[in-house]
């Protein structure tokens, strides 16, 4: 249902059954899935791909140019996958020439005024509280959950089922399944409800919190903790995740917490 007060380009790729509310402006090279809800006053720019059965809300702006001086006006997209929702006043800029997309994955929700700078890779059933700020080039691993008010360094690594503290300022890497919070950003627990909401048996949480010991509650450096766990722990896809994690880590992982910051 496209209403005449919304502006549609005839480039742009709107499947028949999108509902499309007032003042809404579609530009040129735009396709959206079936089933999405697009709120008045939005602005949908050139390379948004969105999915099936979004919700899209009031003043939120897709895939406009990114606020990065080195780019060049290159082509490129802004991806938002299937049932996801996007709240008021969010800004979601496309990809620049180092990825060329910035993509948002499945049934993420997206809260209001939060900005997801280009280039940035956000998993499936992510949760991005209201204010968060993502600098360009931060990857957000599936289901995890920023609270709001945080603001995510670029080029940060977020893992798989962590959860960060609100007003966080996230300044290096967060391991997955952990909870971080503190200032400076600090290890602070495992994310063991949130594991256990989805499934992880208590045998697997007991696993990934025996690792997290290892790195970070027997004073040893990484390496000596990574050389630890893969001599005592069984290999398991999770501990190999948390491995791989740390060793690929570009600007270093979060510390442990201490009482004398």
């Amino acid at each position: 249902m496209n209403q005449p007060l919304a502006y549609v380009h005839p480039g742009a790729k709107i499947a028949k059954n999108v509902v499309i509310e007032p003042f809404t402006t579609i530009h040129n090279n735009v396709v959206i899935g079936d089933g999405t809800w697009i709120g008045s006053n939005v602005t949908i720019m050139e390379g948004a791909r969105i999915g099936k059965n979004c919700n899209i809300f009031p003043g939120a702006v897709i895939s406009a140019v990114p606020q990065d001086l080195k780019f060049g006006g290159e082509d490129s997209l802004a991806i938002i996958g299937d049932n996801c929702t996007i709240r008021e006043c969010v800004t979601i800029n496309r990809g620049t020439v180092a990825s060329g997309q910035t993509v948002i994955g499945d049934n993420c929700l997206v809260m209001a005024y939060a900005h997801i700078a280009h280039d940035c890779v956000v998993g499936n059933n992510a949760i991005i509280v209201n204010g968060v700020a993502l600098a360009g080039h931060v990857i957000v691993g599936n289901y995890a959950v920023i609270g709001g008010l945080a603001a995510v360094h670029q080029f940060i690594h977020i893992g798989d089922h962590a959860m960060i503290s609100g007003g966080s300022l996230v300044r290096k890497d967060v391991p997955p399944f952990t909870k971080a919070a503190k200032e400076p950003l600090s290890y602070v627990g495992i994310n063991s409800i949130g594991l256990r909401r989805r499934g992880f048996t208590t045998e697997k949480i007991r696993e990934i919190q025996d690792i997290y010991r290892i790195l970070y509650q027997k004073n040893y450096n990484t390496t000596q903790a990574i050389g630890i766990i893969e001599a005592e722990m069984e290999a398991t896809p999770e501990r190999d995740e948390i491995l791989d994690f740390i060793r690929n880590s570009s600007r270093g992982v979060m510390k442990g917490y201490s009482g004398n910051y």
